[in-house]
């Protein structure tokens, strides 16, 4: 991660860049190179810290794609915000005490949403810092060489079977304890290969595997994550979870989302993965303004470890 000091206080928010057309929320907006890298260029205008690339929809019932088009589509997106986000102007503009959002005064870094290895060999050669991996390093074999290679940012993922058929029927003795005892395994296995564990955040994998019912478990138990002492990351943005509450469509989840990212703020979730960084900005410093300090350190397990995060 370089020199950056990531550790997410009081909060960071990844914008999403899905350059894919069939995501479940915006496949096709923006598919094609200059629609994403402009949507990318927006999410950091509007105070993402991190700008998440994703060339291959994960949502239930998707079909891989090969490593030729994942690397077609997310590849030059990836080298052009690394280029843009490195321009001294766009940090200037992040000034934070000018920023209702409380934007970051740092230009964001880019993550790569993959599983395959070459995948993210490439996009971190090409400047890209994190790898957000939905596969826990299980569907890639090489996946852990290269984190080992590079060690970038690194999120875990929780994930019950793959994206096609994960949502028939998942089922758990204790959703809460197989999750935490796939993260002391996962984790482990990831520090013992040289992966170093400051490096790696936590993603319990909302709506991966899991129903309505064991969604909610994990969010009602968000703080029991911070036992390992590492950043929550948190993606509910737009998600099944709330048509399963409220019956909502994708495009009604807006107001839903923004309440749920507050609240997960509230619970110890640190970073969280959104399609409107704005509106989860404003969600999340609100709740940090009516809570008192004690509550959110609290929530968060007292984290003062003072280590980076990706």
């Amino acid at each position: 991660m370089g020199d950056r000091n990531l550790v997410p206080d009081p909060f960071l928010v990844a914008g999403i860049v899905n350059v894919t057309p069939d995501s479940f929320y915006d496949g096709g907006r923006h598919d094609t190179p200059d629609a994403a890298v402009a949507h990318g260029l927006g999410l950091a205008r509007d105070g993402a810290d991190l700008v998440d690339v994703g060339g291959e929809s994960t949502r239930p019932g998707s079909d891989p794609v090969s490593f030729d088009e994942e690397l077609r589509r997310v590849l030059p997106v990836v080298r052009e915000l690394v280029r843009a986000f490195a321009d001294p102007v766009l940090a200037a503009g992040r000034d934070p005490a000018g920023d209702p959002n409380g934007a970051s005064v740092f230009p964001p870094v880019v993550a790569v949403d993959t599983c395959k290895a070459a995948c993210a060999a490439a996009c971190l050669d090409a400047g890209a810092a994190i790898v957000n991996d939905v596969s826990a390093c299980a569907w890639d074999p090489g996946l852990l060489d290269v984190l080992v290679q590079f060690r970038p940012g690194y999120v875990l993922m929780h994930s019950l079977g793959r994206p096609k058929t994960m949502q028939d029927r998942p089922a758990y003795r204790d959703v809460v304890e197989d999750v935490l005892a796939f993260f002391e395994r996962r984790l482990s296995r990831l520090v013992a290969a040289g992966l170093p564990e400051e490096h790696v955040v936590l993603d319990p994998g909302i709506g991966f595997g899991k129903l309505l019912e064991h969604n909610l478990a994990l969010l009602r138990a968000l703080p029991r994550f911070a036992e390992f002492g590492r950043p929550v990351y948190l993606g509910l943005s737009n998600k099944a979870l709330f048509q399963g509450l409220f019956g909502l469509a994708p495009g009604e989840r807006g107001p839903a989302t923004l309440a749920a990212t507050a609240l997960a703020g509230a619970r110890g979730a640190h970073i969280h993965r959104v399609h409107d960084v704005a509106a989860a900005r404003l969600g999340l410093r609100l709740a940090r303004e009516f809570l008192p300090p004690e509550a959110t350190r609290d929530a968060a397990g007292d984290r003062e470890t003072g280590e980076d995060a990706p």
